[in-house]
């Protein structure tokens, strides 16, 4: 990420910020942009171009108002509730269908010893991101503020393997979820490092669509564990695959958005730019 792009990019979690503490009083254009230090039509088009969608709209997106009422009527879009517009879904965007092969018991306990795993750096609308693959499948992608210390994450997690830095095709599939229309994609192949319960919890987040949202206890009931709300919670905390295995789209019962491993600002661009979508799609 360049030097431009990380000041961009501060400015905008900056906006996102003030937004979220600011959004009963439906602060317009003019006085965000005053907060980053922009003028409001420079302010919109780099807004834009990071969040996927209008400082306007993603106001509106990440009303906590509009969160309870979509977790009221599941059926809803996050951006039918937001803009209660009534849209009727005849073309919704389904949800990438992601294969994940877990790895064996021996894979797990060894710390990766003799997997190979190809890694690469790549710009995504959310920031520098890295995505690692073995021979199976995408084992790990995590957004990087610091390339060392990524790496260095990822060396932690497969303490044994050898690493290489190239970026082969699991990784340009999967990359590729931020470019194209995602019923257009390839089915993605995951090769994860997880419990059983953890990957069970991991493919219950799939089922997610795109433009929803659902909550920790409600998770805990599709997987047959009603009572084990914070344990799901726990296990939604080690995803090891930002973005593909949507955890941004968990958020608090209360309606709060809730925390994320890789910044709270950083998830609600996220829900925005996955309702800008489905917006988007409905006008087609």
């Amino acid at each position: 990420m360049s030097a431009q792009d990380q000041i961009d990019y501060q400015r905008i979690a900056k906006a996102i910020e003030y937004i979220r503490s600011n959004f009963k009083l439906q602060p317009n254009l003019d006085e965000v942009a005053e907060k980053v230090n922009l003028s409001p039509a420079h302010f919109q088009k780099i807004f834009t171009d990071w969040a996927g969608t209008s400082p306007k709209k993603f106001l509106q997106f990440i009303s906590l108002e509009h969160a309870k009422n979509l977790l009221k009527e599941e059926k809803a879009t996050l951006f039918d509730a937001a803009l209660e517009t009534g849209l009727s879904s005849t073309s919704r965007l389904h949800d990438l269908f992601v294969n994940i092969e877990g790895m064996s018991p021996a894979e797990y306990k060894n710390g990766g010893k003799n997997l190979k795993i190809n890694y690469s750096f790549s710009e995504s609308p959310f920031g520098e991101i890295m995505t690692a693959s073995t021979e199976k499948g995408v084992c790990y992608m995590a957004f990087a503020e610091n390339k060392e210390n990524a790496l260095r994450d990822l060396v932690n997690k497969f303490p044994n393997a050898s690493f290489f830095e190239t970026k082969d095709e699991f990784q340009i599939n999967a990359l590729s979820i931020f470019h194209k229309d995602w019923t257009e994609l390839n089915t993605i192949k995951l090769h994860l490092k997880g419990t059983d319960f953890q990957l069970k919890v991991w493919e219950s987040l799939l089922t997610i669509p795109l433009g929803k949202l659902s909550t920790y206890g409600k998770l805990a009931e599709k997987i047959g564990s009603a009572k084990a709300s914070r344990a799901v919670g726990t296990a939604i905390g080690s995803n090891p695959v930002a973005f593909l295995i949507p955890c941004h789209r968990v958020i608090q019962s209360t309606g709060k958005i809730g925390g994320y491993m890789w910044g709270s600002d950083r998830k609600q661009m996220m829900i925005g730019w996955e309702s800008s979508k489905v917006y988007s799609d409905d006008l087609n």
